[in-house]
Order: C-alpha cells, then structure tokens, then sequence
C-alpha cells in the first residue's frame, strides 16, 4: 500500500569546528517508532495509518553533524496496520516494508541533509559526481 505522507519534525545542523584534513563521515537511519493515526482523507472519512517515525544522522566526528527527525503516514488494510503494530511490539517488522520505507527516507534525508551541509559549510555526505581528466 502507499505512503501518503512525509513530514520532518526536527532539523539539526551544527558545525563545531574548522576542518582540517580527511573526515570520516558517518551516516546513520533508523525507525524509532511506529504508531497508529487516523488521518482525513477526501470526504470527511478517517483512514487509519501507520505513522513511522524516523532518525537520520550524519557525523563528522568532531567537526559537526546533522541529525533529521521526522515521520511517513503508511496507508494499508486495518487488518495488517494491527499485524504490523503487532509485530513491532515484538521488535520485529516485514523487510519489505521496512525497504519501502527506508527508501523514501534515505533519499528525502540525503536531498535535505546536502543543502544543509551545503549551508553551513561542512562536505557534502555522499559522493558527489565530479569530472577528472582522462590520460590518453
């Protein structure tokens, strides 16, 4: 089923010190909760919807770090919104869900977490694409 919603409840960007040679930037994602919503959709009918709430960081070891709070609305069947309620309380979660949802995080996070480096003068958290001379 779909996610129908995606929101971020805190943005942290801080930079502590100057940079001074190679950095180790490390990333980190994780769900830290999952909670039953009922959310308006259309003509006044209440749908109810998983709301998965999400942690991204990224740490330049002493240099700074972004860290991003937030939550994904997950629309689905009352019956498996109770199975997987269910199963987190058990601290276990369907993998395919689980991909389906990081996905969406991971890649609205990574957008989020470079403009704000960007902003505040730390290196970018992933790779960007650059173009080297080639030898003939």
């Amino acid at each position: 089923m779909p996610i129908v919603g995606f929101n971020f409840d805190k943005i942290l960007v801080e930079r502590k010190n100057k940079i001074t040679g190679k950095i180790n930037i490390k990333q980190n994602l994780g769900i830290v909760g999952i909670e039953q919503e009922k959310l308006l959709l259309g003509n006044q009918d209440k749908e109810q919807v998983l709301k998965f709430n999400f942690n991204f960081d990224v740490n330049y070891e002493n240099i700074g770090q972004i860290t991003v709070l937030g939550h994904v609305l997950f629309l689905d069947e009352s019956k498996k919104i109770k199975t997987i309620l269910e199963d987190w309380k058990k601290k276990k979660i369907d993998q395919n869900l689980t991909e389906q949802i990081l996905n969406v995080v991971l890649f609205r996070c990574t957008v989020k977490a470079l403009t704000l480096a960007q902003e505040v003068n730390l290196p970018p958290p992933i790779r960007l694409p650059s173009i080297e001379k080639t030898k003939k």
